[in-house]
């Protein structure tokens, strides 16, 4: 059996430090402590800092990096994760459109778990879900942890074009889609919220930590609400002039 915290090489510019195995909100609470540790005291050539469920990666310049120094300071930030973490999470509030109009495995997941749908859908919106991580793409979230009763398998064939803000549940997991995307989780409901604008100063709605809570919309208030979020400006980045090149 390994023995937690372990440092691990993650190719020559990173390094991993594993905290445990499976999800856990306590091997993921010592995740975030240790973030936050090497947050406010990076170490020269510190790059970046990428948590997940069970770890921390930290990718770094190995010619700004003395190897001596650095081990010291990942022990102590893999000490020092089992203090709580200084930052505040938020819990995020998301509206979902529940209905097989926008979410074509709803009947599906009713029907795996042997429930009617309003029962799924009052399972899925009782849970306060934990962000372990954003990855797959840009912005996507991935919450835990569903009722057991509605943890049902990705599809064995992900689709080609998943719309932006399609709510799924993968095994014990859901997220959202930040982007129209490929994917292969199942979708049960939509959100009109915009979780992702890679264009505003702070590019994503959700970070990892925060918490998020679902709560059940109808048609008439998902349509408006989307049609806010269209009507919105899109921030675009300024190009830089080439002018004089």
């Amino acid at each position: 059996m390994p023995h937690f915290p372990r440092i691990l090489p993650f190719g020559d510019s990173g390094v991993t430090i594993e905290f445990g195995k499976g999800i856990d909100p306590a091997i993921h609470k010592r995740v975030l402590a240790c973030m936050d540790a090497l947050e406010r005291e990076p170490f020269p050539g510190q790059i970046d800092i990428v948590p997940a469920y069970q770890s921390v990666t930290v990718y770094f310049d190995p010619v700004k990096t003395d190897t001596g120094s650095l081990d010291a300071v990942l022990s102590r930030a893999a000490t020092r994760s089992m203090h709580a973490p200084s930052r505040r999470f938020k819990t995020v509030t998301l509206p979902v459109f529940y209905d097989p109009a926008v979410a074509p495995d709803l009947e599906t997941v009713a029907a795996k778990a042997r429930l009617p749908i309003e029962e799924v859908i009052a399972l899925h919106t009782s849970v306060t879900y934990r962000v372990y991580m954003l990855g797959f793409a840009p912005g996507f979230p991935y919450l835990g942890l569903v009722p057991r009763r509605i943890a049902v398998p990705r599809l064995a064939t992900p689709r080609k074009l998943v719309p932006a803000g399609s709510v799924g549940i993968a095994g014990n997991q859901t997220g959202i889609y930040p982007r129209d995307s490929p994917g292969g989780w199942r979708i049960i409901g939509r959100t009109p919220v915009r979780i992702c604008d890679l264009y505003a100063s702070e590019p994503f709605l959700l970070k990892t930590g925060d918490h998020v809570r679902f709560v059940a919309i109808d048609r008439h208030e998902f349509d408006e609400r989307s049609e806010q979020y269209r009507k919105r400006p899109v921030r675009r980045r300024r190009r830089k002039s080439n002018a004089g090149v």
